[in-house]
């Protein structure tokens, strides 16, 4: 079989193509009628009804479907800066979009999750984020929280990574007191110009288990989806880059959760609504937090422990600390646009502003970063599975 277009079908071909260009552009405008202009000239669609629900009707309907320990939402929302309320959006649906249109969510598609520079098909940071909601939201919406919180944190959660994983937080802790962690540093320094509720922030801040509980029902089924969620793609993944087999897992997994991802998210997401629904609080069955547990320590050992990730881990920690030391030593060198405020060379505020700059790096812009300015050796980059920084 060809897909070649044969020189006789040019003309013909020329012809589609410009014929379907007209075809779009006819479009700009849409249909316009006597009242309203419509995308479709056969669109019929329309609700019903032109009673509009607004923002005070839906936290009145809320109040009725709601748990009742749910957050709710109230006017413009618990915020730093106080902000007049939207009229039809709740404050946790202003959170949520404000997260999907920060340029903080959009770096996530080129930050690690596992694998340095992965395949088409391989996680992303951005990937795990979309996917910690959907879990998340699925128990929210089970146990009548509220779901446009849930989905505000767990979109946001991981705001806060640097490039290359985890082991960014390694290379950029000895430059923060107290170290650097990516949850907190998410929600008190990435997201801050976002102006987010405080119930948000409390979500993103607290969804790691090392932290203290988050101050809401919502922020806590958020910190188990975000394990769950990466417990089993990050396995889905090692298995389709020859990592592991599923046949490598434990009985205890394998027999309680089954190998795909597709029974291993519905047996995790419905263990921890069964949980609610026996005790009234957010947790999971027992002897599936167990399978979960074993899940996750067999991900450690296998992959994330594995010689060739410490290896790449010791190249993203070496990497990054000398892109810092660089700024820290050269503020000049920071982007003009940025809004960082002036530093002395080698100053506290120098290197918190190049803590910032590389920890919002991508991964190939921090690579291109140390080769532009440090003539840095290519061959000491991280390397992906069969990727290198040039591709």
């Amino acid at each position: 079989m060809t897909y070649r277009i044969d020189m006789a079908d040019e003309d013909s071909a020329q012809f589609d193509h410009s014929k379907r260009s007209r075809d779009w552009a006819a479009t700009m405008a849409g249909h316009l009628t006597s009242d309203i202009r419509l995308a479709h000239a056969d669109s019929w669609a329309g609700p019903g009804s032109t009673d509009i629900a607004d923002r005070f009707a839906r936290e009145d309907a809320d109040a009725g479907i709601l748990a009742p320990l749910a957050t709710r939402a109230t006017a413009s929302g618990m915020r730093a800066i106080d902000e007049q309320p939207d009229e039809y959006r709740t404050c946790f649906e202003r959170d949520r979009d404000r997260i999907l249109h920060a340029s903080a969510f959009r770096r996530l598609s080129g930050k690690t999750q596992v694998f340095v520079f992965p395949h088409d098909h391989q996680r992303t940071r951005l990937t795990h984020a979309l996917e910690v909601a959907q879990v998340a939201v699925s128990v929210a919406r089970a146990l009548r929280l509220n779901v446009a919180l849930t989905e505000a944190i767990a979109l946001g959660h991981d705001c806060g990574h640097g490039p290359g994983g985890h082991a960014s937080e390694d290379a950029l802790s000895p430059y923060i007191d107290g170290g650097y962690d990516h949850a907190v540093w998410g929600s008190d320094v990435v997201l801050v110009s976002l102006n987010l509720c405080t119930q948000t922030l409390d979500g993103i801040r607290n969804h790691s288990w090392s932290r203290p509980a988050p101050g809401t029902p919502e922020g806590e089924v958020v910190s188990w989806a975000d394990r769950i969620a990466y417990v089993c793609h990050d396995f889905e993944d090692a298995v389709a880059a020859g990592v592991v087999t599923p046949q490598q897992l434990p009985d205890l997994v394998r027999t309680r959760c089954g190998v795909s991802r597709a029974q291993q998210l519905r047996t995790f997401i419905h263990s921890m609504i069964q949980a609610s629904a026996a005790t009234g609080r957010i947790g999971m069955v027992p002897d599936i937090a167990d399978a979960l547990a074993a899940f996750r320590q067999f991900n450690y050992d296998q992959v994330y422990l594995r010689p060739e990730s410490q290896a790449q881990a010791q190249a993203v920690i070496d990497l990054l600390r000398s892109l810092v030391d660089h700024f820290a030593s050269h503020p000049r060198d920071l982007p003009l646009e940025s809004d960082f405020a002036p530093a002395d060379p080698g100053s506290t505020l120098a290197v918190r502003n190049a803590v910032t700059y590389v920890g919002g790096m991508t991964d190939r812009f921090a690579c291109r970063q140390a080769i532009t300015l440090l003539q840095y050796d290519t061959a000491k980059l991280p390397q992906g599975i069969d990727t290198s920084i040039q591709q």
